[in-house]
């Protein structure tokens, strides 16, 4: 890989940085701040740990394929918190246009507002309301694809300048929470001013404006 400038090799560095760690590590907080704000929905992740992994070994990488209530609560917290709300399909009007009736104007930077997306009500029923079991079998979302092929529900862009680690973040994501879902349940702060608080601030990505304090508790005997 050659960069032309120093600046390019920044750019470079910081996509790296934003599109490989952050996002993951934000996506990660978010599903456990769900986690213990709906403790129902996490004993449904144990009880489908338990069944397919068992308590008397760790879980592996295989494992994850076995695990499709966890794959929904993940894709529910991607859609109720993109980690990018808004997708780097930039446009600019380069002379007045209108667009479905609205005004354009010149020099105007348009993108893709995924968030608006996943919390519009003619999208998504109850869209407000973290409900996991909209992407379980059976379902009509059941088969939804986060890959960018349905624009109800692509945090990692479409086409041909959609993410290329998605296939890797997914995986990641699904196996690191599987891990520690496996050992630990995740209870709120005995602190009641550190409880959960689900306000957002935007910065590289879309963060938790409070960060997250919880009480882990082993789930699995001492080996």
């Amino acid at each position: 890989v050659s960069f032309q400038s120093s600046d390019t090799f920044i750019f470079g560095v910081q996509e790296m940085v934003f599109r490989g760690t952050d996002t993951v590590a934000v996506l990660m907080e978010w599903v456990l701040a769900r986690l213990v704000l709906h403790p129902d929905v996490q004993a449904r992740v144990h009880e489908e740990l338990d069944r397919a992994v068992g308590r008397d070994r760790a879980v592996t990488e295989s494992d994850a394929a076995s695990l499709p209530y966890l794959h929904a609560v993940i894709k529910e917290t991607l859609r109720v918190h993109p980690p990018g709300p808004l997708l780097s399909w930039a446009r600019l009007a380069t002379s007045d246009i209108h667009v479905d009736g609205f005004l354009i104007p010149a020099g105007t930077t348009a993108m893709v507002n995924m968030w608006a997306i996943t919390h519009d009500p003619d999208v998504w029923a109850e869209p407000d309301e973290f409900r996991p079991e909209r992407f379980v079998a059976g379902q009509p979302a059941a088969e939804l694809s986060v890959m960018g092929s349905d624009l109800r529900l692509a945090p990692f862009g479409a086409g041909r300048r959609s993410c290329p680690g998605k296939s890797l973040a997914m995986a990641t994501v699904a196996f690191w929470l599987a891990t520690l879902l496996h050992e630990l349940e995740f209870l709120p702060s005995p602190d009641p001013a550190r409880g959960v608080h689900l306000g957002e601030t935007l910065r590289l990505s879309c963060e938790m404006a409070a960060p997250l304090a919880v009480t882990p508790r082993p789930r699995r005997p001492a080996a």
